[in-house]
């Protein structure tokens, strides 16, 4: 039977979006893993049926691990699919866990980023098997407290005025995007709903109304990313499948 890739979704409001789309596309077999209920230890996985690993966001802090002991979990498992070089896609969370994983600090970023964004994508792109051929700036959507230093020996890929590290590469396998190119129209609409519920965006001076506003057209502007980036990422999953 042919290997699979294992997703970790760390909040109940934030699953994989348009991630799952392209592993179908190219015939790769996913598995989602809701750890957020879980508050007993978890199984080591069976590295024979891993092909891939992505983690996605959630509103925790990397160290919170007393309150969510999964996440403790999931920075072994990262730690262990890199040095077995099997592609790794961390996003927000995600991407703080594999710093993390990788020896780095994560901790509060000046601002808060929410809505949309433009990214700067560095020269360490031009060669990056994931990144190559994207063009910059880049818009994407952003929803994070925390930010991370960049692991020792990783490649920075993408830049923000408000948040320096957006995008890593350590090795050949492992990616970490603080942005969330995984988003759909209708995901960011549930999200607005419940930070206007929330009263979230509110406190710190957003409006839920512009962000939606500004969507239809901000997407199509992120799909060129999302399109090379995550179709690349599905490619990589597939060979290491075969």
């Amino acid at each position: 039977m042919s290997r699979k890739v294992y997703i970790f979704q760390n909040a109940r409001g934030e699953p994989p979006g348009q991630i799952v789309d392209y592993l179908d596309w190219v015939g790769v077999r996913f598995e989602l893993i809701p750890l957020f209920h879980i508050r007993e230890s978890v199984s080591p996985l069976d590295w024979r049926e891993v092909c891939g690993l992505v983690v996605l966001g959630g509103p925790m802090n990397v160290d919170e691990v007393e309150a969510y002991p999964f996440l403790m979990w999931e920075r072994l498992q990262l730690k262990e699919a890199v040095r077995r070089e099997i592609p790794v896609l961390g996003i927000c969370l995600g991407a703080q866990l594999l710093a993390r994983a990788l020896g780095a600090k994560v901790y509060p970023n000046p601002v808060r980023e929410i809505g949309w964004y433009r990214v700067t994508l560095t020269e360490g792109c031009q060669s990056d098997p994931l990144f190559a051929g994207a063009s910059s700036p880049a818009t994407v959507f952003q929803w994070h407290g925390d930010t991370f230093h960049l692991p020792e020996g990783a490649v920075l890929l993408a830049t923000g005025s408000q948040c320096r590290h957006q995008a890593f590469r350590y090795g050949n396998n492992a990616w970490g995007l603080q942005f969330h190119v995984e988003v759909t129209p209708m995901l960011i609409r549930s999200w607005m709903e419940l930070a206007t519920q929330n009263n979230e965006l509110a406190e710190i001076g957003l409006s839920a109304s512009q962000i939606e506003q500004e969507t239809p057209h901000r997407f199509g502007e992120m799909q060129r990313l999302a399109r090379i980036v995550l179709k690349r990422f599905a490619e990589q999953c597939r060979q290491c499948s075969d």
